[in-house]
């Protein structure tokens, strides 16, 4: 099984759920750290790679192991935190400036939760983002509720105030991209 490490477009400050670092209970279940990259392996959730204040580094921690408070809305689960697990070790890792700080909506398990935009990730090089209608990228999200989520894009629309219209909901009616375009 292959994993790619990657760095995210920028470092970003979250705190980490003690649970998934540290052997005893700790005084407060957060603790502030260093979010810098990712690990993508077929078949798992995307990885976090985190910098602790104590100076060591973890790598792969699931996403519901990071928040942006340190009081974050718990539970958390990995199904709230991502759709679908990675289909590619190969990715490209983008923060779409058109896109940047955008409030949005995501479909996190059951529900729709309230966000802001942070960054992309475009798997590449594997059977599904060949396949127009399979080709999504992941959309990381950091939403009101203090956590963190990771949808693919049918999965998220974004408010942008100077362009879209209508309160922020998702539309109906859109079909999926399921051709290939070629001019020769």
């Amino acid at each position: 099984m292959h994993t790619l490490i990657g760095p995210l477009p920028r470092h970003l400050y979250v705190y980490v759920d003690t649970l998934f670092t540290h052997r005893e209970k700790q005084p407060f279940r957060f603790v502030p750290a260093v979010w810098f990259g990712l690990t993508s392996t077929p078949g798992r959730m995307w990885g976090c790679t985190v910098l602790l204040e104590s100076g060591a580094v973890y790598r792969s921690l699931p996403p519901q192991a990071l928040a942006f408070s340190m009081h974050p809305d718990d539970p958390w689960t990995a199904q709230d935190a991502q759709t679908w697990d990675c289909y590619s070790s190969d990715f490209s890792t983008l923060e779409y400036p058109y896109l940047a700080g955008l409030r949005c909506l995501a479909k996190t398990g059951p529900t729709v939760t309230e966000g802001r935009y942070l960054f992309s990730v475009a798997p590449v090089g594997d059977g599904f983002s060949a396949q127009p209608e399979q080709a999504k990228e992941f959309h990381f999200i950091q939403l009101d509720n203090g956590r963190l989520t990771i949808q693919p894009t049918d999965r998220v629309v974004y408010e942008e105030k100077s362009f879209t219209s209508g309160p922020l909901a998702f539309p109906h009616g859109l079909r999926a991209q399921t051709e290939v375009y070629r001019c020769e």
